[in-house]
């Protein structure tokens, strides 16, 4: 028989018992170790296991390892995903990096893949902008036009796993794994993992490098945060009510001005390993801070934000319209990419879709549970956190409120454990 959570009121009345000395076991036969396990928030997170996430996750979308960057890019806007994986044939190795997660034939057990990468777009762009770095004066004069676009994205997808780490350094997450472990591995950074699931693949002969492969899932950040959204009312108030200002108020923000470039962005966004960064209103002082504002990362707090710019953004520019629109000021790009989805994807956009793209933001005072339900409901990784009057003060990630909801639930579990024992 399937063993149930018990309510907070029968719980309270365990702990009761307890401290009375009472000795007697709630549930006969069961051992202390398993009614801590079940207790409060964390025995919820160890309860549920990572294949329930994977479940309702679509197949991985992937590409070949001869894939060109237009097609990879291509691949990502039609899918409306943010990372595919790179499957190569068995044994083929990159650098001093891969990765063993490999996809093996039901029937036979035959290695038929082997993934040895993420790619998103800000890696695509990047390797772009690098071409700009090889002459930096006619990319001042004319970013756009410094770089020749078609020569850079005809090259394999394969060369520019490892523009980041998590590109490169693939995770995976057994089935079993608990909720509670995969928000350990998540709240060190770690945006998505593949987990396996049986594979439904028919029979083949060689290696199937086309088609998705059914043999994995990617489970992200978002879905465990989804996951905690939707269970609140078992999570309980004692955490997620907490305050966000100890989370993410206090430390520097790293921003762009909402005048610099997009390839400029690119190329301070890669150097600082973010997939996202506020937009800001900043007034130069001269023509030098001008400059250093226009190419370079700033700290923005204390300044208005006006908009976000992130991998997102740049996953849905069209291929064919890079060349024209990397030259272009952040808010400019931000309008035309806009107008291209109300155009071209008109119809598989829905009011959903168009409220994730707004700007969003918490207050310093907000709690984890508000900060959960905005990002989950506007499909973002990160809320920048502004004062009343509008001015950004902090930023708070999925990977800081997995980190703390974690460490809360082993904190209550402990005072559990005190009691119990």
């Amino acid at each position: 028989m399937a063993q149930q959570l018990r309510t907070p009121a029968a719980e309270e009345a365990l702990l009761r018992g307890h401290a009375a000395g009472d000795k007697d076991d709630a549930v006969a036969g069961e051992s202390k170790d398993a009614k801590r396990a079940r207790a409060g928030l964390c025995g919820v997170l160890r309860e549920r296991k990572v294949v329930e996430l994977a479940r309702a996750k679509r197949r991985l979308v992937e590409v070949p390892y001869t894939a060109t960057l237009a097609h990879t890019a291509n691949a990502l806007l039609a899918a409306r995903v943010s990372a595919v994986a790179v499957a190569a044939p068995p044994g083929h190795w990159i650098g001093a990096g891969g990765s063993m997660i490999l996809e093996s034939d039901p029937a036979t057990g035959a290695v038929r893949k082997h993934y040895i990468g993420m790619v998103n777009m800000l890696d695509i762009l990047a390797h772009i902008a690098e071409a700009g770095d090889d002459n930096d004066a006619a990319a001042d004069a004319a970013p756009s036009e410094a770089v020749d676009l078609d020569r850079r994205m005809a090259v394999p997808v394969s060369s520019v796993i490892g523009h980041s780490l998590e590109g490169l350094t693939l995770w995976t997450l057994h089935p079993n794994t608990s909720v509670l472990d995969c928000m350990e591995t998540f709240s060190k950074g770690v945006h998505r993992a593949l987990v396996p699931l049986e594979s439904a693949a028919e029979n083949v002969v060689a290696a199937e490098l086309v088609e998705a492969a059914p043999g994995y899932r990617m489970v992200t950040q978002m879905d465990v945060a989804r996951f905690l959204r939707a269970r609140a009312a078992e999570l309980g108030d004692a955490i997620l009510s907490r305050s966000v200002r100890g989370v993410g108020v206090g430390g520097a923000v790293l921003a762009v001005a909402s005048g610099t470039k997009v390839i400029e962005a690119v190329r301070a966004m890669r150097a600082a390993s973010l997939a996202a960064v506020p937009v800001v209103d900043a007034a130069p002082a001269d023509d030098a801070d001008a400059r250093r504002i226009l190419l370079q990362l700033q700290d923005g707090r204390g300044k208005r934000v006006v908009e976000t710019f992130s991998a997102t953004d740049l996953r849905d520019c069209p291929v064919a319209e890079l060349q024209a629109w990397l030259g272009v000021a952040v808010a400019e790009f931000k309008k035309k990419v806009a107008m291209y989805r109300a155009g071209v994807l008109a119809a598989d956009a829905d009011e959903d879709e168009e409220r994730r793209r707004e700007m969003v933001t918490c207050s310093p005072e907000s709690t984890l549970g508000e900060a959960i339900e905005k990002a989950v409901a506007h499909h973002v990784h990160r809320l920048w956190v502004v004062d009343e009057e509008g001015l950004l003060a902090g930023v708070v990630s999925l990977t800081d409120v997995l980190r703390v909801v974690r460490e809360a639930a082993i904190g209550e579990d402990r005072e559990l454990h005190d009691i119990l024992s």
